[in-house]
């Protein structure tokens, strides 16, 4: 079923919130960010899947929007 933003689908979908609680703070804090883009349960696996992959990334690779310094260019 389509909601209209992710607010709407965990207020009617009891799933979807036992699978978003589920999820570590930090991450629901994220996804709350795609809120108005997540209108669906496999949407919000998707997008939980691709904000915790991207934080992984963003981890190990040090990339700008982390806070960490970049290396030196050499």
């Amino acid at each position: 079923m389509q909601y209209r933003y992710l607010h709407e689908l965990l207020a009617h979908s009891a799933s979807s919130r036992t699978f978003f609680v589920s999820l570590p703070v930090a991450l629901q804090t994220k996804l709350h960010e795609h809120d108005a883009y997540i209108h669906s349960a496999a949407q919000l696996r998707q997008k939980a899947q691709e904000v915790h992959r991207y934080e992984q990334l963003a981890a190990l690779g040090g990339w700008p929007d982390t806070g960490k310094p970049r290396p030196p260019v050499c």
